[in-house]
Formats: structure tokens, sequence, C-alpha cells
């Protein structure tokens, strides 16, 4: 079945000629038609331009030799809808930018279209990427495809990006960009038993990308495997100068580091992350992935990631702080929703209060608080101090080892209603993810195995900075080992 093929499958298939890019985005194009009513993972479908960029795609194949062609030339993708896309609707779930068709590309797109992806439509999300359940969408809650074993509760995909998620796992897309703040690419992979990874802060373009906070978000690849996120990443990365905070670092070959052996490498596991009332189940297959690893030729070594216990209330205070910056344009003046007052002030009012969904009301709140007089040097300045520390754990940690291995998330996916009347419950789904985004160190997210209903467990690789490389040797093996085919109850042809 098309959509059940991994990139590198779809790939070698349409170099071949064994299939077209016009079968393949026709397939996934069936797969939204019959699914996206149910799981809400598209905001917007593109029908009519997925097929005609298909169709070009298919051209070259008849023009060209295969080996000249970028590996995602004619591969259908889901694009988060938080990356601006010229011409086609960008609203960051949110109905502050309902109608808001941007007139410019993201890079990251950008880049993707010139090695010719397929874009099928743009994938739901938390409102402004604030959110760890994909419940905080304008435009409605995303349901992960997964089920718990004879029962069709609503489950959660995770966020911010589930519907990117969702679209993956249950063959709506190849692939899908998302970005991660403090976790929403790999928690969400996590939960709907896929592959995400989290480059390093600087790796990929933030240009274009819809903002949420500056220093932390990061866009990344999601895929069915290590090989297909290495695949896209290889398209994704690289140097912009549009882009201030983008690091000029040339691009590795990730796709050949999947084939790399990693015995004699030195994989830390800190003892910070195993924290009290963590289910014996996501213990078990913690223990399970440093068994693979020491199998491998890997050397288990134990650190110690001291101010990592930090981590959470920290990003609760920087990522508000600049979230409540970044969306102060939000005003109705130049862009997007506006709803007219008797004065300016008014307007402003209005238009905020109407076009921002709750969380986002939340989280301008209380980063307006921390930000001011009274309140900056006690809250701001002093969580800035506390990442800082943060980093330097980690660095120290990189001098001992090559890599950490840690849970992705403290639970497998949880219902729709769970958690909902408690932020801070629903916060603590990042722990295990906001230490690597605050330290700015790259990240990857792999299903690992089941719990005992059935749904998927993941392991979180954490690396050095600019080394995704090691990311996917690692990883690739660890795939390998656990030997993960289940698939969701909810997907494409069931």
């Amino acid at each position: 079945m098309l959509t059940e093929l991994t990139i590198g499958e779809a790939a070698a298939r349409l170099r071949r000629k064994a299939i077209s890019s016009r079968e393949l985005t026709q397939a996934c194009l069936s797969a939204i038609e019959h699914l996206n009513g149910r799981l809400n993972a598209y905001i917007t479908v593109c029908a009519d331009e997925a097929l005609a960029q298909a169709d070009a795609a298919d051209r070259k194949f008849s023009q060209q030799s295969g080996d000249e062609l970028s590996p995602m030339l004619g591969i259908p993708l889901a694009i988060k809808d938080l990356f601006c896309t010229k011409g086609i609707r960008t609203t960051a779930a949110s109905r502050i930018l309902e109608n808001f068709i941007p007139p410019y590309e993201s890079t990251i797109t950008e880049k993707l279209l010139a090695d010719g992806a397929v874009f099928l439509g743009k994938a739901n999300l938390d409102e402004f990427a604030m959110g760890s359940s994909n419940l905080n969408s304008a435009f409605g809650a995303v349901e992960n495809p997964w089920k718990r074993k004879g029962d069709d509760t609503f489950l959660v995909p995770g966020g911010s990006s589930g519907g990117s998620a969702a679209a993956v796992a249950a063959g709506m897309a190849l692939g899908a960009t998302g970005t991660d703040t403090g976790g929403s690419i790999r928690q969400p992979s996590a939960y709907c038993g896929i592959t995400g990874i989290k480059p390093t802060y600087g790796r990929c373009s933030r240009w274009g990308i819809v903002a949420y906070a500056s220093s932390l978000d990061q866009a990344g690849p999601m895929a069915r495997n290590v090989e297909d996120c290495a695949i896209m990443l290889a398209s994704m990365a690289g140097f912009d100068p549009k882009d201030s905070t983008s690091v000029e670092k040339s691009v590795p070959d990730y796709r050949a580091a999947c084939n790399r052996s990693i015995k004699g490498m030195k994989i830390g596991i800190p003892a910070e992350y195993r924290v009290q009332g963590m289910p014996a189940e996501i213990e078990a297959v913690w223990q399970q992935g440093i068994n693979w690893l020491k199998e491998a030729g890997c050397e288990i070594v134990d650190v110690s990631l001291p101010h990592t216990q930090y981590g959470l209330a920290t990003y609760y205070i920087v990522a508000p702080a600049e979230a409540s910056s970044n969306l102060a344009r939000y005003d109705g003046v130049r862009f997007g929703k506006r709803v007219e007052g008797e004065s300016l002030e008014a307007m402003y009012e209005r238009t905020r209060a109407e076009g921002f969904g709750k969380e986002v009301r939340r989280r301008i709140l209380m980063g307006t608080y921390v930000l001011s007089a009274g309140y900056y040097e006690a809250y701001y300045l002093r969580a800035q101090k506390v990442r800082t520390l943060i980093r330097r754990d980690f660095t120290e940690a990189f001098q001992k080892v090559d890599m950490l291995l840690t849970p992705t998330a403290p639970s497998a996916a949880f219902a729709k209603g769970e958690h909902m009347n408690d932020p801070v419950q629903m916060y603590l789904n990042d722990i295990f993810t906001v230490p690597a985004s605050m330290a700015g160190v790259p990240a990857l997210a792999l299903p690992a195995g089941l719990d005992h209903q059935g749904l998927p467990l993941g392991l979180q690789l954490i690396g050095r900075p600019f080394d995704e490389e090691s990311l996917c040797a690692v990883g690739s093996v660890m795939e390998k080992a656990a030997g993960f085919t289940h698939r969701p109850a909810i997907r494409a042809g069931v």
C-alpha cells in the first residue's frame, strides 16, 4: 500500500519509475479525504497544488537520471501550519490569523520545494504552538490515530505538532515538518509512534515561521523512521542569512550516518530523569533501550544534570515572556483579524480578546507579568541565569559521554479531558524534553515499544550541539533493535 511506504522506499520506487509521484500523492489525498473528518490533522488541504507539484516531479523523473535528483523529489508531506506558505493560508491554528495568506515562503518550505517535495496541506497544531495536547487549536482538536485496547476513547496526539504526527502515523503523509520549542516535535512523535528530530538551535532557519519563543523555536522533521528524518533534515538544514540566529555550518550526510557503527560510544544516563512517580512501563522501556545499546557495543555511563530539575519552571518563565513580546504584533492594525471598537485601545482589546484562545491569553499574561517592572529581575533575569546553568550541565556531561538516553514523555498518550483543568499537570508532559530545548542541543525521539494498553512509548536521544549525525547513527541502531512495526487503529486502508 502506497501510504505505508517510508520516504526512503518511496524515493527508490520513484527513481525506478515503479510508481509515479501523482499516484503517491493521490493515495495520500484519498487517505486525507477518508480520515481527516475524524482525526482533524489538517486545517487546509491543498489537493490541486499538490497534484500539480507531483506532476512537475514526474516530469523531472522522466527527464533526468535518479542519481542527479534529491531523495525528496515527489515525496508528499504535511506542513505544520506555523510555516508561512506563499499564496496558501497560514493560520498558526488561531482565529487572529484565520484568513492570513502570506505573500512569501518560509526558508524551510522553500528549501523543501526546491528539492521537489509535494505539499499536501497545512497540519493542525496547538494555537501558536502553545500546548502539548493539540486540544488548543481554534480549528478543533486533533485525534490520535492510536487507540487503547478495546477502547475507542479520544486520545490526544501530543503537541504542539500533533497534526503533523497524526498525519504521518495514519498514512495521510509520508513525512511532516514540525517545530519544537519545549518538546513539540518529540512528545507528539512519542504519542503517535513515529520518529522526530529537534535539531540544534540554529541548524534550521526560523525565517518565515510564526514565532512563539524566539530563543527556543526550532524546525525539524517528523517521519516513520530515522532514515526518513535524516533525508528530510538534509533538505531542511543549512545557513540562512535572513535568520540572525542561523549558524553557518556545513550540512553532513545524515542518511549515510544511519549505517554507521556505534561500537565504543559512551551513552550517559542522567540520574535526574528518574523522576518520582514515573510509571514502571516507562522505566522498563528505558532499561530496554540501555540494554540495546550495551548489545551494540556502547558503554553506559551514569551522569548528573543537576540543574535540569529547574528546566520546566525556567521554561515557563522564558517562553511566555518571549511569547508576550512576539504576539504583541497581533493588534488588528497591520494584518490578521480586526474587531472594531470606539477607540484605538478598544480595537486592540477586542481584537486580541476574540482572536486569541484561552491558553494563548494565559501565556501572554504570564509573560507580561514576568517582564513587568519589579518582577523582571526576580523572575525573567533569574530564569536566564538558571538557563545558563542548565546549558553548562549538558556541556560538562558531553565531556564524559557522546550522547544521553532518556524517556521522551512521562506517559503514553492520555485521553481528552484528562488533566484538562490542571494547567500545571499539562505542562508536566514536557518534563523530559524541555531541558534539551533550554540548552539548544539536538534530540531525537523514536518509538521503542507499547504499554499494557497497546499505546506507543518513546525514548529520547540527546546529542552534542550540531551532532545530529550521531543521533541518526545511534537512533538507527536502536530502531533496528526495537523492531517497532506496530500501526495505529485508525489509518489509511483500514
